[in-house]
């Protein structure tokens, strides 16, 4: 029987790759709910390919296109963001793929576990912003949640069939594209030259994310809730190659890693199929041609957002959901003129001082936080 799958965000990086499995392995997974924020013209071709019970364009203005376009098909037509609340519920759907960016996938992550489906997580800022929420909700209703950014899924591997203490993750990042540049070099780059990451292919927020670092410093926060380690036991290290992808350190000093060709089809298909393993056509590692596996202390005075991460973390309550929510306005202020790249860290380190702390916040103390930190980041930027 196949697994019927929901793909928040399926024109993206993410939900683009998950249809190429899809494609390869149709005998075994269906497209069964397609959405997409604003890419209207790609959801209807995606739609018209995979034939999906529904669809969801997040924006409402788009959907008499979309309507229109799907017409002649048997496929349930829905805008808006509570939409996507809704068909994560659908009763025939198997698995949610939440590949959305930022926090708009929280709360449709949180209502597809409600309603006891298999999370494949790409979402990394649902575990940031609300980590133990979501975890406990995991745990309450006995949803699996697999990871699917490739770190993620390498520490997952590596700990499958493992019964043993923990004692250090080990997470590589490759560095981005600003690795050897000096600080000073730093203050100057554009936009388009933080879009050119080295190794692998992602949507424009989570490049700026990678080329900032800020993105392995939420990768800290989400393996602290995924596989329940503290903070100061998960050890960033620049791999530029990409080609180990994490490992774990355990009790006895063993180091157990998971390696691969950068890839990202690769960890979303053993989500997708989890706990098989099946075959696929995608890269493999040419062994003849990996003539050096490089590894760097990451440097923190150059690269201040994985700092404030870790600070984010260690202080708990609500800072990892002002540091989300600062980053994701600096992030779009850098790619659109009005901020520089060095002072994306200034805004979100701001940020972060200036709004209130709660220790212990609710869903909807959460969602106030947000909306709070995105408008003193705003405030900090016109400034």
């Amino acid at each position: 029987m196949k697994r019927r799958l929901c793909i928040l965000g399926s024109t993206g990086s993410i939900g683009t790759q998950a249809l190429d499995v899809i494609r390869e392995h149709g005998d075994l997974f269906e497209a069964y709910v397609l959405t997409a924020g604003r890419n209207a013209e790609l959801l209807i071709k995606q739609a018209r390919e995979f034939v999906p019970a529904a669809v969801v364009i997040a924006d409402e203005g788009a959907y008499e296109m979309v309507r229109d376009a799907l017409a002649d098909l048997p496929i349930q037509v829905y805008a808006g963001s509570e939409a996507l609340c809704q068909v994560v519920t659908m009763g025939p759907v198997d698995m949610v793929l939440t590949a959305l960016v930022g926090f708009s996938g929280l709360r449709p992550t949180i209502a597809a576990i409600k309603a006891g489906k298999a999370i494949a997580l790409a979402n990394k800022e649902t575990l940031v912003v609300a980590g133990e929420i979501v975890t406990e909700l995991c745990r309450v209703h006995g949803v699996p949640l697999l990871p699917v950014d490739s770190e993620h899924s390498a520490i997952f591997q590596c700990l499958t069939g493992e019964q043993d203490e923990i004692e250090k993750i080990i997470l590589t990042a490759s560095g981005g594209p600003f690795r050897n540049l000096s600080l000073e070099e730093m203050g100057h780059v554009t936009a388009k030259e933080a879009l050119r990451h080295p190794n692998w292919e992602m949507g424009a927020k989570i490049t700026i994310d990678s080329a900032s670092m800020m993105n392995k410093g939420f990768e800290v926060i989400e393996a602290k809730w995924l596989f329940d380690v503290d903070a100061d036991h998960i050890q960033v290290v620049v791999h530029p190659q990409s080609i180990l992808h994490s490992a774990v350190q355990f009790a006895d000093g063993a180091v157990k890693g998971q390696m691969g060709a950068p890839d990202m089809r690769v960890p979303i298909q053993l989500a997708m199929s989890f706990p098989r393993r099946l075959k696929s056509p995608f890269p493999r590692i040419d062994w003849w041609e990996m003539k050096d596996l490089t590894f760097e202390r990451p440097d923190m005075e150059r690269f201040p957002c994985l700092r404030l991460a870790y600070e984010a973390i260690r202080t708990g309550g609500n800072a990892p959901c002002v540091v989300n929510a600062a980053n994701e306005v600096a992030n779009l202020a850098f790619r659109e003129g009005r901020c520089r790249f060095l002072q994306m860290a200034e805004v979100i380190g701001k940020t972060l001082s200036r709004v209130p702390f709660v220790k212990s916040p609710s869903l909807d103390d959460y969602m106030e936080c947000d909306a709070e930190a995105r408008r003193t980041a705003e405030e900090i930027i016109g400034r």
